[in-house]
């Protein structure tokens, strides 16, 4: 029996490259330097080899050491070729006649739904461990972890009693140009958010709360959702509207920041992994989808990442809210997916005056 944690102290020393793994990412800031992961033992795994191509969104210091020790298991050489969610589908979709790359992992699942005519179902072998509320039911895409959206904001820039509580509080003129929001074209989980305060609004009677809201963004639409979350920890903006776990890291990590469960309620979509339609190593595909599901790496995610696990048998996750107290709105996950190119272009026409 061998432990996961030799490779992934390893792979924690790489500074955002992965070594052997011909990776083309742009190494992003860390937000503290910690103890290495050590997740539980896990069973060896029979090597197979071939190779792997991954496209991912996902931040360095949760891509670089789950693929350094899917490596290590399987013999799989992967290349790992990051971007932002949108960049990544829209380059999924012109590969699609000839693809390039094998497993699409992780964006907003609601995004990688919109885009599933690129992607082959699969049936993950872990798929009786999950959570039916995260699986999708055609198993175009597999869930990797579930992802409340909140607002994270500074407690050097934002005074002691003034804090915002909710989504309708960033359209107080008083944060007009504090605010870090992403581009929804560009970032899945953006994308997501927009959908969650649109919901949490009204949806469709929702677009007026967006232009309120954009108006207060006051021009800073930002290229990625890494430049939110560390826009906020370097006091670049007072607030941001991000992720739970990449706030979740900061504060952890010692940073003066605090997060805001929006009291109109927010999402809880899981971000996934799927095979892309017409994969040149399709068998080392599946084989990542099961391993990013297997109990070894979600234990890993919950207790390192501070991501939420999909499994059943996942164990709480110490110091983060429990669900149970965290209020959600009704997410039209279908609507999301359907009219996301329509919502986007809509977001990007409120941005540049055009509405």
């Amino acid at each position: 029996m061998r432990k996961m944690v030799t490779s992934i102290l390893a792979s924690l020393l790489l500074v955002g490259s992965l070594a052997g793994c011909g990776t083309t990412e742009t190494p992003k800031a860390k937000p503290a330097e910690g103890a290495a992961p050590q997740p539980a033992a896990q069973q060896p795994t029979a090597k197979t080899g071939g190779k792997l191509t991954l496209y991912s969104p996902n931040a360095a210091e949760v891509n670089n050491p789950i693929v350094k020790e899917f490596q290590d298991r399987t013999g799989i050489e992967v290349q790992l070729i990051a971007g932002g969610t949108g960049d990544l589908l829209k380059r999924v979709q012109a590969e699609a006649a000839n693809p390039l790359g094998d497993v699409f992992w992780a964006g907003g699942a609601d995004s990688l739904e919109a885009y599933k005519k690129y992607f082959e179902p699969y049936k993950t072998k872990e798929f009786d461990n999950l959570s039916p509320q995260y699986v999708d039911k055609t198993n175009v895409w597999t869930p990797f972890a579930a992802l409340p959206m909140i607002i994270m904001y500074n407690k050097e820039l934002v005074k002691a009693g003034e804090d915002p509580k909710g989504w309708t509080d960033l359209t107080d003129p008083k944060w007009k140009g504090k605010i870090a929001f992403a581009d929804p074209a560009k970032s899945g989980s953006s994308y997501t958010q927009l959908i969650t305060m649109l919901t949490a609004n009204g949806k469709d009677n929702g677009w007026g709360f967006i232009k309120k809201f954009v108006t207060n963004l006051d021009g800073k639409v930002l290229s990625g959702s890494g430049l939110v979350y560390k826009g906020v920890a370097d006091k670049e903006f007072a607030l941001g509207v991000t992720l739970e776990e990449a706030a979740l890291r900061y504060v952890e990590g010692g940073a003066k920041v605090g997060i805001i469960y929006p009291v109109e309620g927010t999402s809880s979509v899981p971000d996934g992994a799927a095979v892309i339609k017409g994969a040149k190593n399709m068998e080392q595909a599946k084989q990542f989808i099961d391993f990013l599901v297997g109990k070894d790496v979600q234990a890993l995610i919950q207790k390192e990442f501070k991501r939420r696990s999909v499994r059943k048998d996942a164990e709480a996750v110490k110091g983060i809210a429990e669900a149970k107290d965290i209020k959600l709105v009704d997410y039209d996950f279908d609507w999301a997916a359907t009219k996301k190119d329509d919502n986007i272009k809509r977001f990007g026409k409120i941005v540049t005056g055009q509405e």
